[in-house]
């Protein structure tokens, strides 16, 4: 196996962080376990957020829909 340069290393660091950041912080604004979408966006990239986006915000974009029709 090659070794990889220093800038990849650190770009991939870059993206981890900023996903993981990213869905925690995101996460907790609509209740939805934000602990463990911050730890599982510094896993891979970019199936958590993949994840993320089918299970939480499409869920919680339906959710504010129908509160709005009641209204």
């Amino acid at each position: 196996m090659n070794e990889l340069e220093w800038y990849v290393i650190v770009l991939i660091v870059v993206i981890l962080l900023v996903q993981s950041t990213f869905l925690f912080i995101d996460a907790k604004k609509r209740n939805s376990f934000a602990w463990f979408w911050g730890i599982l966006g510094l896993i891979q990239f970019p199936t958590p957020t993949v994840f993320y986006l089918l299970f939480v915000i499409v869920p919680h974009k339906r959710k504010q829909k129908r509160k709005e029709e009641r209204r």
